[in-house]
């Protein structure tokens, strides 16, 4: 969190919940809320320079979603999800994702294969620096073959459920990427699975999103539990 209260631009200001409750939950997704830790909310207020209802509302609505929990002399924590919770998460995306993939494989128009190619040619790119010097670069890959797959795929449904699970599995990957080697290896599996998309091999890329998901899953739960 930072160290002085923050200044809201005049732009930012309606709907302040909104904004309340995008920061809180972004810290939770980055980490820099850690499982089981406690948010105060007159800590929160003075840290956002907001009252402590827009605080209230946002934690609320975080709960309601399942990223925090309120506890009994303890007040609002971080949630900490069990072993078989994660699991089940990641199965769920593992098939969304890979019928996500596949669908796009066959449906994606020239402009979007265009646009896979480019991101292919980024990662090979960042592939060939040294590791520390594309870690910003990661969720922009990540985000950007998201969005060219689900438009490609043409399935709003699909890709409003898929949405749902992003912020699960942004901190799940996130607590991955603690492992040795796990960053590179992921951006080498994004690179992949983009270009069997690209290539319109639809078999390909729905096994190479389900080998995704699950190294994620590993790298997730082997660095949980160094923790």
């Amino acid at each position: 969190m930072p160290d002085a209260p923050i200044v809201w631009k005049d732009e930012e200001l309606s709907p302040i919940r909104d904004k309340v409750y995008d920061y809180i939950k972004q810290a939770i997704v980055s980490g820099v809320y850690k499982s089981g830790e406690r948010i105060v909310e007159r800590e929160l207020a003075d840290q956002l320079n907001v009252s402590r209802t827009p605080i209230r509302e946002a934690l609320f609505r975080l709960e309601s979603q399942g990223f925090v929990k309120t506890l009994p002399r303890k007040g609002v924590v971080v949630s900490t999800l069990s072993p078989d919770e994660v699991v089940e998460i990641f199965t769920i995306l593992s098939a969304l994702e890979s019928l996500a993939m596949k669908q796009a494989a066959v449906k994606a128009e020239p402009a979007h294969r265009e646009e896979m190619n480019r991101i292919a040619e980024e990662i090979e790119k960042a592939l060939a620096q040294p590791d520390g010097d594309y870690d910003d670069e990661r969720w922009r890959f990540h985000f950007a073959i998201n969005d060219v797959v689900c438009r490609a795929a043409k399935s709003p449904r699909l890709a409003a459920m898929l949405d749902g699970l992003s912020d699960y599995i942004r901190s799940f990957v996130q607590v991955g990427y603690d492992l040795p080697g796990r960053k590179r290896k992921a951006t080498e599996e994004h690179r992949d699975l983009i270009k069997a998309v690209r290539d319109g091999e639809a078999d390909l890329a729905e096994h190479l999103t389900k080998i995704h998901v699950e190294n994620s899953k590993k790298a997730y739960l082997e660095a949980l539990n160094k923790q």
